[in-house]
């Protein structure tokens, strides 16, 4: 099994300012938590790549990039999902630049939080909705029957309550 990096020292690169290095890491993510349902990541650990480069002034420019998979229950059919996402985040931490230049995953000691990153990156690159696949029907509003299974499912179509009263003098003249 790779070993795994939750928290990963930039200092101990020794990179001078103009340098960068790819790594080839391994990082555990947390379970996603989605309106109370947990989807699990995997593979666990995720195989990521982090570009490290050094800037002037002693600071770090770093890319992270991997692909993760997330299973769980559909958001419209509840039929098993494993979307797989793909996750290309970056980051500049630049001591005295600023708010925007202060990355919340670099320590002052040099040491990049890998494992907070790569979640937060895969929440970001997450759909707003866990789908089995792109174009899933969902269930009938009115049975709960799967769409996916029976595309042409249809009920008979209730009359709008706004005629009620015209239905009732119809009723009255027959």
């Amino acid at each position: 099994m790779p070993q795994r990096t939750d928290i990963f020292d930039l200092g101990r690169l020794r990179l001078t300012p103009g340098q960068g290095r790819r790594l080839e890491l391994h990082a555990r993510l947390d379970d996603l938590l989605l309106s109370g349902q947990a989807y699990p990541i995997g593979p666990d650990p995720v195989p990521v790549t982090l570009d490290v480069a050094r800037m002037t002034g002693g600071g770090w420019s770093l890319r992270l990039r991997f692909s993760a998979r997330a299973a769980g229950p559909c958001m419209r059919c509840l039929e098993d999902a494993a979307p797989e996402f793909a996750v290309d985040a970056r980051e500049v931490d630049q001591p005295g630049g600023g708010e925007e230049l202060d990355s919340p995953y670099v320590s002052s000691g040099a040491e990049l939080d890998l494992r907070t990153w790569a979640h937060d990156a895969l929440v970001l690159a997450l759909p707003a909705q866990i789908l089995c696949r792109p174009d899933c029907a969902g269930l009938c509003p009115t049975c709960g029957v799967n769409l996916n299974h029976d595309p042409g499912h249809a009920h008979e179509r209730e009359p709008d309550p706004r005629w009620a009263k015209l239905r009732e003098l119809g009723d009255r003249v027959r």
